[in-house]
């Protein structure tokens, strides 16, 4: 018995086969520590639980604090941050490792697991990344948990040069044995070209706090419109004050299910 059951079951979890995906992600303080209206992640989560979203991507501790949430929300999925990564200041260095194992994850009884793939690093952390992708891709196909793959290029602007080099980035995650690749929108066009290379799901993270609701729901609908299976979309909505926050999300899920196509 082969088995993708059981990890096709997770990907439908995650990725609803009825609309686009909209997860809300409080894992920030892995990297970030107390983040601006992050304080208190479960608080958060609460607020969101009744909204019409699909998951929430988080940390270790939030999962083992929001049992008792979740369990009466059964029907959210959760994305499990698996690591972190630290930059030193210097050009091209950084430090990053696994803060939690596939075999946790499985215990913890999430949805998928998720990793980051900093590129703007020295060749040595490159190796590193690739080496350790490529263990969790292994070790989660035994435990039959999709994997979620993330190319960024941290604290770099976001200038056309990046935008394309972080399409490229996204082939090497790709090509690790990624199940979903997540990147920053970098525009219509490249987001449809991207999804009909890799031919795997493509979510959309929001990023930081920028912009009026506007911009916000017209990159989100361009992203889905695009092809792109969900967004993974936080600070933009709950850093957002609390009324402003709530009727975002709701026109971001209507935009979830009008222009959502299944892709895989």
């Amino acid at each position: 018995m082969t088995n993708r059951y059981s990890t096709n079951y997770r990907m439908n979890r995650v990725l609803r086969p009825d609309r686009a995906a909209l997860i809300v992600p409080i894992d920030h303080g892995l990297v970030w520590g107390r983040v601006k209206s992050l304080e208190a992640p479960v608080e958060v989560m609460k607020r969101f639980i009744p909204e019409d979203i699909t998951g929430f991507m988080v940390s270790t501790g939030i999962v083992k604090q929001s049992e008792v949430e979740l369990a009466k929300a059964s029907h959210l999925a959760r994305v499990l941050a698996i690591d972190a990564f630290w930059p030193t200041g210097a050009p091209d260095t950084g430090t990053g490792t696994l803060v939690a194992s596939v075999e946790d994850a499985a215990r913890l009884g999430v949805d998928c697991v998720k990793l980051l793939l900093p590129w703007n690093v020295n060749d040595a952390e490159k190796v590193l990344y690739c080496k350790r992708i490529g263990t969790v891709v292994s070790e989660a196909s035994k435990w039959h948990i999709p994997v979620m793959v993330e190319p960024v290029f941290l604290a770099a602007p976001r200038t056309p040069e990046i935008i394309e080099a972080e399409l490229e980035v996204a082939r090497v995650g790709y090509d690790l044995g990624a199940d979903i690749i997540k990147i920053t929108f970098p525009g219509p066009d490249a987001t449809a070209k991207l999804c009909a290379e890799l031919n795997i799901p493509i979510v959309v993270a929001g990023g930081p706090l920028s912009g009026d609701k506007d911009s916000t729901l017209k990159d989100i609908r361009e992203a889905i419109e695009a092809g792109a299976q969900g967004v993974v979309v936080g600070r933009k909505i709950w850093q957002r004050p609390e009324q402003e926050a709530s009727s975002l999300i709701k026109e971001v899920a209507a935009i979830t299910r009008k222009s959502f196509s299944r892709r895989w």
